[in-house]
């Protein structure tokens, strides 16, 4: 059997070849799925926009739409709805054979990019010497979601976790480790935490004794200089912080292909700075070097530090660096930078300025919003301070096996903690997805590990349900046909949303939004749960029945593929 062919080209293509012969605006060519059964399942606006253009009656135009569609193979005689809207509705046989086909496709009906690019993804990004915080979780999440979408629809992805590992925090860290009591190995449990205390350590010392800043800056500007103590001392703080990170990542189902820090593009900063200068890019004023954008429309008053006076390197100068490596090493047709929106400005002026450098490629800020607390500001401990990632992630497991144990209290202690490790993670990474990226968002724990309503556990209860009943008897996996019967609307309604992932998911790189996918796996799972109430399955006449474990196959598969493309994994018991 073909594989499936995605309605929604099919349609579009049709509709383009008869907007060509009326001799209208090719860009019209565009159908959507609509959002009532009623209207059949998908829908056109085009006559209402080219009557407006033409001043003519839109329902006339719609029917002369109509007359120059060739669609016999695969849709019933379109409709004029309305105003003008043109309704199309998918025949029968074409949706069951096509479903059917499915079976036979590991990639169920997702097609592979026609234009594969290579795409470098900057995410993630903690600060060395500092544990990683629920600040860290949006950017982590929706960066390693779009990575795998993005290798799935057939690209070649890079990612880059740019560490924090160069900044002004090793002055104090390193004096901390060389001064101040306990003088213990840091590889001893838990390093971070004793980075930080340090860290606190000497701030508190630097109030009180104003002298002892300059000393801490002389032990940044050795290290900087190349002082091999110091290097040594920052070498064994980097390595244990990112032992410590891959513990989270590890945890998250999360890996890197690099995690080049700031420090990698050290040597390269002095001679771009040099560069920027000698190509008239960059300018000195009042002893810093700037990049000014005196005709940009948003950046004209806004000029780019590149270099202070007192010679000390920005991020602005890093970031072009590690840029400029990218672009060297890797080709990439894009690079997108997962990162906070208060960084706009940011990123605004960077691409601006590689521009400025000759790179022409696409550069793209995916920016999102913030996680808040039930008082609707920054999520925060009580006293203050940034909520940890790794207790973050502690307590979604503690809170799922809690759930677990009391529905399930005769899984044994593994199964519970296998189980509560997949749905507390999942819970929580789909709260993030599920939103508008740009949306901030009120952290709930009640909401986000609750059974009912758009959330992980919903979902993987769906993929559970839809395994049960080929874990009584996995001969049932036999029994598939070549073509299904969906003879009942609740069975055709499941059908077609299976088929409209092939439309789903590579629209989600089109703006960087996985909530869309999050979105087509929630009514995937409310048609499958209405589907599995109101169709009998195993006692259904022989035909029927296969049909129906068909369905119930394809739908399993594609629940664990679209949540896996989320990061999410799909427990077997629940």
């Amino acid at each position: 059997m073909p594989l499936s062919q995605a309605p929604l080209p099919l349609l579009e293509h049709a509709l383009g070849e008869a907007i060509k012969k009326l001799d209208l605006d090719p860009s019209l060519a565009q159908i959507t799925p609509t959002n009532n059964q009623r209207f059949g399942d998908y829908q056109t606006n085009a006559a209402l926009i080219a009557a407006k253009e033409l001043k003519s009656n839109p329902r006339d135009l719609a029917n002369q739409l109509i007359a120059e569609l060739d669609l016999e193979d695969y849709c019933d005689p379109p409709e004029v709805a309305g105003a003008g809207f043109i309704n199309f509705r998918l025949k029968k046989n074409f949706l069951e054979q096509q479903v059917a086909s499915l079976l036979h496709d590991p990639r169920l009906g997702i097609p592979l990019s026609a234009s594969p690019r290579t795409i470098v993804i900057d995410f993630s990004s903690p600060n060395v010497a500092k544990p990683m915080h629920v600040g860290h979780i949006r950017s982590t999440i929706l960066g390693e979601s779009l990575l795998r979408i993005a290798r799935f629809l057939g690209h070649r992805v890079i990612s880059d976790n740019h560490l924090g590992d160069w900044g002004t925090q090793f002055g104090k860290v390193i004096y901390g480790l060389k001064n101040l009591p306990p003088q213990a190995e840091l590889a001893e449990e838990s390093p971070i935490e004793k980075l930080v205390r340090l860290y606190r350590q000497v701030t508190t010392l630097e109030r009180e004794d104003a002298q002892l800043r300059d000393v801490v800056r002389k032990e940044l500007l050795k290290l900087q200089q190349g002082d091999c103590e110091n290097r040594k001392l920052w070498e064994e703080v980097v390595t244990l912080s990112w032992r410590e990170f891959e513990k989270q990542y590890a945890l998250l189902g999360v890996s890197f292909d690099e995690h080049l820090g700031e420090s990698f593009y050290h040597e390269a900063l002095q001679p771009l700075v040099q560069r920027l200068l000698l190509q008239g890019i960059a300018k000195r004023s009042q002893g810093a070097v700037v990049i000014f954008f005196p005709h940009h429309p948003t950046l004209h008053d806004k000029p780019f530090l590149i270099q202070k006076s007192d010679g000390a390197f920005l991020y602005a100068t890093t970031d072009l660096a590690t840029l400029e490596y990218r672009v060297t090493r890797w080709h990439p047709d894009a690079i997108w930078y997962v990162c906070g929106a208060p960084q706009q400005l940011h990123f605004e002026q960077l691409f601006e300025s590689s521009r400025r450098l000759g790179f022409h490629l696409e550069l793209r800020h995916i920016a999102f919003g913030s996680i808040l607390g039930e008082d609707r500001k920054m999520m925060k401990t009580r006293s203050g301070d940034n909520i940890e990632l790794g207790s973050l992630l502690q307590e979604a497991i503690d809170r799922a096996w809690k759930i677990i144990d009391e529905k399930n209290p005769l899984f044994s202690q593994e199964e519970k903690k296998k189980i509560a490790q997949i749905v507390g993670l999942g819970a929580l990474k789909y709260a993030d997805l599920m939103q508008h990226r740009m949306t901030d968002y009120v952290f709930s724990w009640e909401k986000m590990l609750a059974f009912q309503g758009n959330t992980a556990p919903y979902l993987q209860n769906a993929y559970v349900r839809s395994r049960s009943i080929f874990r009584k008897d996995e001969s049932l996996q036999s029994f598939f046909p070549s073509t299904l019967l969906l003879d009942e609307e609740v069975e055709r309604t499941l059908a077609l949303q299976l088929l409209q992932f092939a439309e789903v998911i590579p629209n989600v790189l089109v703006d960087a939004r996985p909530n869309i996918l999050c979105l087509a796996l929630y009514e995937l799972a409310t048609k499958f749960h209405r589907f599995y109430e109101e169709c009998p399955i195993l006692k259904a006449e022989k035909k029927v029945k296969e049909s129906r474990l068909a369905l119930t196959e394809i739908t399993s598969r594609m629940l664990q593929l679209g949540l896996n493309l989320l990061g999410i994994d799909v427990p077997e018991k629940m």
